[in-house]
């Protein structure tokens, strides 16, 4: 996904929340009372999307004489990832009702009419449209029913879906957000353990984030998901269930979810018969942490638990069950198996009876990665935790190795409080990984994919700096023209002539100098890209393109401030051509309404040329962080990153698996690339959401004062 279509994606869904959150607040119910029926809403235009995708394609199968021409069947649209809707679910009969007609009654019949034709989803869709007026229900249904989202794909609306889940999420919606593990840790977990065969299970899958993460990663490899992988989840909660089974049914797939209390019940059968344990071939999860209220006597003789109980207290209970989960989730596994959870940070150091548990892990040789994640990651809670990996087959020479991996400093702030990784993050830690398993020729081909993405950037830099030039001259045609209409006018002085003239003047000036910075740059930028049009794949190769492109980043920034300077000075003339406008006699020379859409217009394709510019700087940079740690293209110790320890290692540290009590602390780097503007930025949406919090921590006083009487 390009980072443009990645940026309007996120326009989208920002206006689809605000809209939905603006009803929400008109409706005077909870964000718990609200998830359900909107998330049934996004079900129900992603299932109508797909059901005219299906059909398309198989109007144009039969024209082509590879699909007979016969009345059609659910088989012919199950083979397309889509339901066969019935007339009645369809989005478009839904907004096409008559006036007068119950819109809640109407989306209760689509519910049924769908669970009828589609046995995994009976008794899991919404319901309860009932309750909402019938003017907001349209709304909510008109709000999904733009032109783009009428031609959304399905990764577009699995994002929404996604988007959705986070945002009721983060209001604390459903068990305090519990259902929802934020995708960037998953996707982390998929890259390590890489879920790509066989039986996939999540005992505790909450709204199934776990198997789509896992089915994006089969479809990026050109593999069909549900023939390569058979998902198996166990929930607590039927409402999180029903969430599960909407997510994976949004996103075209299937899973057995049963509803359970993993700490006592182990209910999965596979469909040859074989129990669950021990025969998975993938584990994942993000369990609940620090749980202390699981009956010992009912778990003591549990064959999941070859380990033993991590310790009881007083009242028979284990005293901390995260030893339990980490317990299950390896003996779950098959002889092959991969395992990869999140886990409370207190688990990887914690004593007694629980590090008794970790030292039995440990010697069985199939603890694999342990990565540290600083807190704020999640939306509920700011603590930080750790993904934990197991992999039972491990060659025989890392079979007492595990790789400690603090990824504490690595990040992205998303708002003042919720940090995440970006895509070349997960990329970049998923390298290192690679590297450790002495996957090399993987890691340079991590490297050379930025390589030609920067080459493929570098090269759209030159046309993005033609159509912001172009819109400067558009932009300064109509100035340049006003400044000589009046030149003889006499309600003018000579020193109010003067500031126009003297901007305009000092606007060449700017112009030469960013034109001799961007020949120079663009030269450069050619050449760069004919080196590495087709470049051998070693790491010597890599490392030259990277050091050619070194100098490159500094003229981009450059050319970057010279491109902010000429708009500001081509604003700056407008705005004084504008209050010249105002004396007597100027005006009929001045056409304001185009001059600011000019200047609109130019500040939009000013923000496109620096993001193409800022693009290249950032590729380089991924290239540049993996490099400096790795310069052999080898596995190496990195201070404050990672270390490879082995058994006795970890015995001597009191069998600890926290990363940072061995990678030791990063040395200090000097940021040359320090982006003040990425700094003012992540400022601003600092400043913006203290204003918006206490905006709604006034308005929830005078509530309180209005209850109160007073």
């Amino acid at each position: 996904m390009t980072a443009n279509a990645f940026h309007n994606i996120s326009q989208i869904e920002a206006s689809l929340w605000e809209a939905a959150d603006q009803l929400r607040a008109n409706s005077k119910l909870t964000s718990s009372e609200y998830c359900m029926p909107v998330l049934g809403v996004i079900f129900l235009r992603h299932a109508s999307n797909r059901y005219q995708s299906a059909l398309i394609a198989i109007h144009a199968d039969q024209a082509a004489g590879t699909m007979p021409k016969r009345p059609l069947s659910k088989a012919d649209f199950i083979k397309r990832r889509a339901l066969m809707l019935p007339e009645a679910a369809r989005y478009d009969t839904l907004l096409q009702l008559p006036s007068g007609a119950s819109l809640g009654t109407a989306l209760v019949e689509a519910m049924d009419a769908i669970e009828a034709d589609f046995p995994p989803l009976v008794g899991q869709l919404p319901r309860d449209y009932d309750r909402f007026e019938n003017k907001l229900l349209e709304d909510l249904l008109r709000s999904f029913d733009s032109e783009a989202l009428r031609n959304a794909t399905g990764d577009v609306f699995g994002r929404i879906y996604e988007y959705f889940l986070m945002k009721f999420a983060m209001q604390g919606a459903q068990d305090n957000g519990e259902f929802f593990t934020p995708p960037s840790l998953v996707q982390t977990l998929v890259n390590v353990i890489e879920p790509d065969h066989g039986v996939v299970a999540d005992l505790a899958c909450g709204s199934g984030g776990m198997f789509v993460q896992s089915s994006h990663f089969i479809e990026d490899e050109g593999l069909d998901t549900m023939k390569r992988v058979t998902f198996y989840g166990q929930e607590k909660t039927a409402t999180t269930i029903r969430l599960a089974k909407m997510n994976l049914a949004v996103h075209g797939l299937e899973g057995d979810i049963l509803e359970a209390n993993t700490f006592y019940d182990d209910l999965h059968r596979l469909q040859d018969g074989r129990p669950l344990w021990g025969n998975c071939d993938f584990m994942m999860a993000n369990p609940p942490f620090n749980v202390d209220m699981v009956d010992a006597e009912r778990v003591k003789s549990d064959r999941r638990l070859p380990f033993g109980l991590p310790g009881v207290n007083k009242d028979k209970n284990v005293s901390n069950g995260n030893y339990l989960w980490i317990s299950y989730f390896h003996s779950y596994l098959s002889a092959t198996g991969r395992a990869g959870f999140v886990m409370s940070s207190q688990a990887s150091s914690a004593g007694h009876g629980e590090k008794e548990v970790r030292r039995k892990l440990v010697e069985t040789g199939d603890v694999d990665v342990m990565i540290s994640i600083r807190s704020n990651f999640f939306y509920t809670r700011t603590v930080p935790c750790e993904l934990w990996h197991f992999d039972r087959a491990k060659p025989a020479d890392r079979k007492d190795q595990v790789l400690m991996l603090d990824a504490r400093n690595v990040f992205r702030k998303v708002t003042r409080k919720i940090y995440d990784f970006s895509p070349e993050q997960q990329a970049n830690l998923a390298a290192i990984v690679w590297l450790y398993r002495g996957q090399q020729l993987r890691y340079l081909g991590r490297v050379q994919d930025y390589v030609f993405r920067l080459a493929a950037d570098a090269a759209a830099i030159a046309p993005a700096l033609d159509v912001f030039e172009k819109g400067m001259v558009d932009a300064l045609l109509p100035l340049t023209a006003f400044g000589t209409a009046v030149e003889d006018l006499s309600a003018l002085t000579a020193q109010q002539k003067q500031t126009l003239t003297g901007a305009l003047t000092e606007h060449g000036a700017t112009l030469q100098a960013y034109i001799d910075d961007r020949v120079a740059l663009v030269e450069q930028l050619a050449a760069f890209c004919q080196q590495v049009a087709n470049p051998p794949q070693s790491n010597t190769a890599q490392h030259l393109a990277r050091k050619t492109f070194d100098p490159l980043v500094k003229l981009a920034h450059g050319l970057i401030k010279q491109i902010d300077l000429l708009y500001k000075l081509t604003a700056s003339a407008a705005q004084l051509a504008q209050e010249l406008a105002s004396h007597e006699g100027a005006a009929e020379f001045f056409d304001r309404r185009a001059v600011n859409k000019g200047i609109r217009q130019l500040d939009d394709e000013r923000k496109s040329a620096v993001e193409q510019l800022k693009a290249c700087a950032y590729l380089h940079r991924q290239i540049a962080w993996l490099q400096d740690r790795f310069p052999n293209a080898e596995m190496q110790d990195v201070p404050g990153l990672c270390k490879v320890v082995t058994r006795a290692e970890i015995e001597a540290a009191d069998w600890s698996l926290t990363p940072g009590r061995f990678v030791g602390v990063a040395p200090v780097e000097v940021n040359d690339d320090f982006d003040f503007e990425q700094e003012m930025a992540d400022i601003h949406l600092e400043l913006a959401d203290l204003n918006r919090e206490s905006v709604e921590l006034a308005l929830k006083i005078q509530q309180n004062f209005g209850e109160l009487g007073v």
